[in-house]
């Protein structure tokens, strides 16, 4: 059994004077929700081995807040170009790069690869009431946490995951929702 953990970069300031989108940082909502999602995690006591990460500006400035508030600031991201606005397709071979070592993977990216790569592991039932939650908007600094019955990462495919937890900052402060994101 495998778990992957999806997290969406914090709200970015898009008022910020930078040439590439590659290089905007989060804005002050962004940087609460992340510490407040962070601090979820870190109550849920869900574990980490590995994470993977967009290099992009956003979501490194993400992980220096969230990382620390959930436990996990011992853990090295591994930053991977292919992440920044990939495709469902694209991360599935990402994650799928990670073996057998890592039982419990988070990977930090952006939308809309996030949010269609959920959409591709879990299969569309009616009652399932995240994924449909997923399916209307995967927000900034949400996270989704889904179980995985495999052995290995290279087996990973669509179809085959369960959602378990989804989380979005409104979720936990109402004054940071519902907004554009």
């Amino acid at each position: 059994m495998k778990t992957l953990t999806i997290l969406r970069h914090a709200k970015s300031g898009w008022d910020a004077p930078v040439e590439r989108d590659f290089d905007r940082p989060i804005n002050a909502r962004g940087k609460r929700g992340a510490d407040l999602i962070g601090q979820w995690l870190k109550r849920q006591t869900l574990p980490v081995d590995r994470i993977l990460a967009s290099p992009a500006v956003r979501v490194t400035e993400t992980l220096d807040l969230f990382q620390p508030a959930a436990g996990l600031d011992t853990i090295e991201p591994h930053w991977d170009r292919r992440i920044y606005l990939a495709s469902a397709a694209t991360l599935i071979d990402v994650i799928r790069d990670t073996g057998r070592d890592a039982d419990h993977v988070l990977i930090a990216g952006h939308n809309p690869g996030l949010e269609d790569l959920i959409l591709e592991l879990v299969p569309d039932k009616a009652d399932d009431e995240l994924r449909a939650e997923v399916e209307k908007k995967l927000p900034t600094s949400a996270l989704a946490r889904l179980e995985i019955d495999i052995a290995d990462w290279r087996d990973l495919d669509v179809r085959q995951a369960r959602i378990v937890a989804f989380i979005r900052p409104r979720d936990l402060d109402p004054s940071l929702g519902p907004a554009i994101d």
